[in-house]
């Protein structure tokens, strides 16, 4: 199982899409972020900047695959929504289904 309980962002909701189908479950108060690769703070000789950025296209490109192949939307979809930082509610994340279920109320625990 893949529980969502706070927050996936980012990699985290590559993660947790990545969970096994039927497995992946939300907190009904969870929320998912999805957006593309970022690069934070790069600094370097231009030819070190141009190497990352390739590598962060391909990167890209991967988890826009993995996001697609986990949720049934098309590449198109994935590449529009990652555009900009994505927020999903536990709802929305199951709409996108990025997860699969979400606890609705508490199971009491056997002793």
């Amino acid at each position: 199982s893949t529980i969502c309980v706070g927050m996936a962002m980012s990699m985290g909701a590559v993660l947790l899409a990545g969970g096994t189908a039927g497995k992946r479950t939300a907190l009904p108060n969870a929320k998912v972020m999805i957006h593309q690769p970022w690069i934070g703070g790069l600094q370097g000789q231009t030819t070190d900047i141009e190497i990352h950025a390739k590598e962060m296209l391909k990167t890209r490109d991967t988890l826009y695959k993995i996001l697609a192949e986990h949720t049934g939307k098309s590449i198109e979809q994935i590449t529009k929504d990652c555009d900009r930082d994505y927020f999903l509610s536990a709802q929305e994340a199951k709409e996108y289904r990025i997860v699969d279920n979400i606890i609705d109320k508490r199971i009491p625990i056997k002793k």
